[in-house]
């Protein structure tokens, strides 16, 4: 049995174990092919263990009805990260309008209440299981890849994603979520550091070929990412 097989039967088994009723019936019938498969493919090359995971968690909507989510992890740090392994069959092809708004209205709500929902086609859990591990990684958190959380027992990393440092890493994705070029006092608040630093890490990308100089005439204004998304330095 490997190593993966032997870690996924104890993780069943201790939240079986702890359930009872329809908790517990739940978890018999809707851990199945998809979820397994998720863990396998995405979740623990990324993480390695099933440490603050819960398979089918159970939660309230807004009129106190029970739903289960296909994940939840809830890390000792904080946070609360729902996971949900979707069929096109089941999740569109034969959804109707008031299961689509339900839907719809339930993320909001979780959202509302604190939680950040993650979305995973079963087809891409199949096929490109890489994408979902990249798309993961960057949804969690910073903290909880420095305190160890994850990556304890990762795939090797390329080595293009070797030579790129956590803040590095961290101040690259900003780039791409901002809406216009990156500045150094964009770094300066995210990570508390001073100009000179900040301005540093931004031109240790710029040698990477990561990201462009955007000037005014002979002054930098800012940074902007170049080509397309690197996936390959987030897996």
């Amino acid at each position: 049995m490997s190593e993966f097989e032997t870690a996924h039967t104890s993780f069943v088994r201790h939240h079986l174990a702890r359930r009872s009723g329809e908790r517990r019936g739940r978890l018999e019938r809707g851990h199945l092919y998809a979820e397994k498969l998720f863990l396998e493919q995405v979740w623990w090359p990324l993480v390695g263990s099933f440490d603050h995971l819960h398979p089918e968690y159970e939660i309230q909507d807004w009129n106190r009805r029970s739903q289960f989510l296909d994940f939840a992890f809830l890390p000792a740090s904080g946070g609360k990260i729902g996971i949900e392994c979707d069929g096109f069959q089941s999740h569109v092809k034969d959804m109707d309008r008031e299961k689509f708004s339900y839907a719809l209205n339930r993320d909001s709500f979780l959202t509302g209440m604190g939680w950040k929902m993650l979305h995973f086609s079963f087809d891409d859990i199949q096929r490109r299981p890489e994408v979902c591990r990249m798309l993961l990684q960057l949804s969690l958190s910073p903290a909880m890849i420095s305190s160890g959380l994850i990556g304890s027992k990762a795939q090797k990393p390329s080595a293009s994603a070797e030579r790129l440092s956590p803040f590095q890493k961290d101040v690259l994705k900003l780039a791409w979520q901002l809406n216009r070029p990156i500045r150094p006092r964009d770094v300066m608040e995210r990570h508390d550091l001073s100009f000179r630093p900040a301005r540093q890490l931004l031109q240790a990308l710029v040698e990477r070929n990561l990201l462009a100089p955007r000037a005014s005439g002979r002054q930098i204004r800012g940074y902007e990412p170049i080509g397309r998304f690197p996936m390959h330095l987030f897996e």
